[in-house]
């Protein structure tokens, strides 16, 4: 009497010495690797990363050569790599690259990541979740955490790519410390997340050379913001250097509504779906934009206000389109 094959059977950890007959589902590796299950299946998908077995009821099946190979390419995303360019390389390779990076030719280096300097320990705290993090061009890092600018300024030590202060609440006068712990770490640039400021309190901080920029509820939205800070494009460095001024017009909009609810209705790819979220964000931005333009005409009272709040809208939508470039640059999108 003939019996039906069975299929390997399928582990749900890692022992020790595993047998190469030894097989492992999705979860398991993913769970080994230290990643989402998402995220491993667009690396199978769309960059052929790793190619597993596939059993009669459609279940994949990797063996330990597999996860071996998912967990080194985990580790050379986490340095910086992009998983675009050595999802072609083979296991041997990979372990070169882990062990020294930048040995391989045709392979960049990792992008070397942005330091920054924290004056609040609750924004430091969040700028490190994995959200934040996700749709970032290249790593950032906080080198300092400080519970006060002055604190700040006297323990630099070293220099920095980016200070961000953590205030509640911004006043007309930009205060000395944060200029002084500017310059005690050779700072670039300087940004302050805010709650609460009028509006010649934002202006303060713009004619001073600080971004001022209200705090985002979601985290996808702050490591937008993060992004558009990393590689910003020449109209929102412009923007972030210069104060907000009515009837100073911005630039058009670079992607229409029907390109934005395409990328929109995309299937998730990072596992925060940070280009629906910004996506969904630019329309929002888009459409209070051009709603508070309509709004400058109806009141000779409220005209000043809505013109403000037009700029407002716009350079905010000009920061976020610099970040909507920068995710499709990572996910590979197409945007025209």
């Amino acid at each position: 009497m003939n019996r039906p094959k069975r299929e390997p059977a399928a582990r749900t950890d890692a022992p020790p010495g595993a047998s190469s007959a030894t097989t492992f589902r999705s979860g398991t590796v993913a769970r080994l690797a230290r990643m989402p299950v998402a995220t491993l299946r667009i690396w199978e998908q769309r960059y052929q990363a790793v190619q597993p077995a596939t059993a009669p009821s459609g279940h994949r099946l990797y063996g330990p050569a597999d996860v071996e190979r998912v967990i080194l390419l985990r580790q050379l995303t986490d340095l910086g790599h992009g998983i675009g360019a050595i999802a072609g390389l083979s296991t041997k390779q990979l372990q070169e690259l882990v062990n020294q990076p930048g040995s391989l030719q045709g392979t960049a280096r990792p992008s070397a990541a942005m330091r920054m300097v924290v004056v609040g320990p609750a924004l430091a705290a969040r700028l490190q979740r994995p959200a934040v993090s996700q749709g970032l061009a290249k790593p950032a890092r906080v080198v300092a955490t400080f519970d006060s600018l002055a604190q700040a300024a006297q323990a630099a030590q070293g220099s920095a790519d980016l200070l961000i202060w953590h205030a509640p609440a911004l006043h007309d006068d930009v205060p000395a410390e944060l200029q002084a712990a500017r310059r005690a770490w050779g700072m670039p640039r300087v940004a302050v997340i805010y709650r609460f400021a009028g509006r010649a309190a934002t202006q303060a901080f713009a004619q001073a050379g600080v971004v001022a920029v209200r705090e985002a509820a979601g985290d996808e939205a702050l490591g937008a913001w993060l992004a558009s800070m990393q590689t910003p494009s020449a109209a929102s460095a412009a923007q972030a250097r210069a104060p907000i001024e009515p009837h100073v017009a911005m630039p058009p909009r670079r992607y229409d509504d029907a390109t934005l609810t395409a990328i929109a209705g995309l299937p998730p790819t990072l596992a925060c779906e940070c280009p629906r979220h910004v996506a969904e964000l630019l329309m929002q931005v888009s459409s209070f934009e051009a709603y508070s333009a309509s709004c400058v005409n109806r009141s000779d009272a409220d005209a000043e206000l809505h013109a403000y709040l037009q700029q407002v809208a716009g350079a905010a939508r000009v920061l976020f389109e610099s970040a909507m470039e920068s995710l499709a640059r990572h996910e590979g999108l197409r945007l025209r």
